[in-house]
């Protein structure tokens, strides 16, 4: 491992060195990835299932069922796929390698990056799949506008990591953090009318839907999916709002050492 010199290259340079060393964090984490399959795995397989079972009873009890039962089963098994954004930051602290990472030449920004690119490929092809899925098995309509589709499940997969990094960077273990994404996920993506369309739920729920990250994802997929451009555009608006927020808040955690593995 390559320590601070002092040795200040120039820019062109700079970016060599700094996605060399974002290459490296990055195969090293898709190895890892890749000889632990099974989390990823279940995240796909488990709203296909319910998918299936769950169709009838949309389609019964709501207009446009297909398409909700599809984009409410998606958001809420990605919203539970920022436990796997989460454990590859902790693992690092509690591992005590991070301290060793941020010694090195890379700051905290590099370091997430290539921690979390392999884990953002994971979860755009988590949604693409499950939309893919939709489309051929459940029935749900092909999108008109494909580019409007995967600009929006780019964003939430955004989201979904930058939130996953603030938590890793807050938490003291993988307990713990377990515990705050799987009730939170549940509870964000239920309340955001993910698994209950929200007109069937009470007038209260449907209020505080719009505090969960899940309503507005909801929202943005299913206009994409619709082709309504418009549509789109607030709550994208919102959800990148919130990733970068998270997101910055993660790197400057980070970055002033609440990341030490001292600290679990």
């Amino acid at each position: 491992m390559l320590l601070d010199t002092g040795y200040r290259p120039g820019p062109a340079a700079a970016l060599r060195e700094s996605l060399y060393r974002i290459r490296a964090l990055a195969n090293n984490n898709t190895l890892i990835r890749l000889r632990d399959p099974g989390q990823t795995i279940s995240y796909v397989v488990m709203p296909m299932v319910l998918m299936l079972v769950l169709k009838p009873l949309y389609v019964r009890a709501v207009e446009g069922g297909t398409t909700k039962v599809v984009t409410g089963l998606l958001v809420m098994f990605s919203v539970f796929a920022i436990s796997i954004a989460g454990n590859a930051i902790l693992a690092e602290r509690t591992w005590k390698t991070w301290d060793r990472l941020r010694v090195s030449r890379a700051p905290a920004a590099e370091l997430l990056i290539g921690k979390t690119l392999p884990i953002y490929v994971v979860m755009v092809a988590q949604q693409t799949i499950l939309l893919v899925y939709g489309c051929l098995v459940i029935g749900l309509p092909i999108p008109g506008n494909v580019p409007l589709v995967l600009g929006a499940i780019l964003l939430w997969a955004f989201t979904l990591l930058a939130i996953g990094a603030l938590l890793a960077a807050i938490v003291r273990s993988h307990g713990e953090l377990s515990v705050i994404t799987d009730v939170g996920a549940l509870t964000l993506s239920s309340l955001g009318g993910a698994l209950v369309p929200l007109s069937l739920m009470p007038e209260w729920a449907q209020v505080a839907a719009q505090a969960s990250p899940g309503y507005w994802a909801l929202e943005m997929l299913q206009a994409a999916v619709s082709g309504d451009a418009a549509g789109v555009v607030r709550p994208a608006a919102i959800l990148l709002g919130i990733a970068l927020v998270c997101g910055v808040f993660a790197i400057r955690r980070l970055t002033r050492g609440w990341g030490r593995g001292g600290l679990l």
